[in-house]
Order: C-alpha cells, then structure tokens, then sequence
C-alpha cells in the first residue's frame, strides 16, 4: 500500500485541488507535484506569482494558501505499481466530510485529471460542492499543450475565486 499527504490547507482556503493519489516522486520527495515534468507548479506560479520561479516546497504551498487554495488527494490509500492512475487498485478515499467539517469555506473542488474526480464521486457524489473536472497536469496527460492547460486552469481559479 501507499499513502497520500495530509492536506495543504488552512482556515481561508476556499478552493480545493484535488488529485488522484501522489505519484512515485512526489512519494519519494514527500511534495505534492514534485515530479519535475509535471505542469501543476508552473501553472500556479504562471497564475499567481506572474511566472517566477518557485523558491522551495514552502514558496509553493505558501503561495497556493495566500491564494485560498488549498491541496488534497482523492485517495488515503492505494496499491499502485508506478505512477499512473490506470494501476491503482484497492483506493481507499479519503475523509472529505471531515475536512469539510473543520475547513466550512472550501466551496469549489478543482480535480486535477478525470481520475482523482472519478474516485471522489465514487465516495462522496458531490458532496454538497462545486465541482470541477481540469485537464491533468501530469505529461502522461498530453493531448493537451500547456497553453491550453494554463487557459483551462486560469479560467477556473478566476471562476472559483469570484464565487465568494
């Protein structure tokens, strides 16, 4: 089995992103998105820190929770052979209707991919949210380019943030 991180989130955090289930090297690093080919970071900073570049794991979830944004995986618990979603089995979601509980602003959940959102539904529906399916920023996720991600992702942060 492996296991996912606790959630990156804090008492303003109104939107949360959630993913399927941390690949091998964020595994490995213990950072959300830390596989050096995945779009997440460059995205967010694009966004919201006008393209710098990121200074460290702190910099990046600092800059996510000042934004009211907040991380979180679908999945507690999987067996998985690499890093793609296709080759999880026995998920064991996570504990949403707690989260929600103790964090009450989260309004809006941007999935990160059409696993994590399939694996949510499963468990939870909607559970009681907005809920929005974005195109993975994993390079497994290629039939997009990143200016179409960047588009895509823009759109629904400035969405979700005007909401409340």
């Amino acid at each position: 089995m492996i296991y996912s991180f606790p959630p990156a989130v804090n008492r303003q955090t109104r939107i949360l992103v959630v993913g399927s289930m941390p690949g091998e090297a964020s595994l490995k690093a213990q950072e959300y998105y830390a596989y050096k080919y995945n779009q997440f970071w460059k995205i967010v900073f694009e966004i919201f820190a006008a393209g710098r570049t990121p200074d460290g794991y702190v910099d990046k979830i600092n800059t996510l929770l000042s934004n009211g944004i907040g991380l979180w995986d679908a999945l507690k618990a999987c067996e998985r052979t690499g890093s793609l979603d296709g080759n999880i089995s026995e998920p064991t979601p996570n504990d949403f209707p707690a989260l929600f509980t103790r964090f009450p602003r989260i309004h809006t959940l941007l999935f990160n991919g059409q696993a994590a959102r399939a694996h949510f539904k499963r468990a939870f529906g909607t559970a009681g949210k907005t809920c929005i399916t974005l195109p993975s920023t994993s390079p497994a996720h290629a039939s997009r380019s990143y200016a179409e991600k960047l588009h895509i992702w823009k759109e629904a942060f400035s969405n979700a943030l005007k909401k409340y």
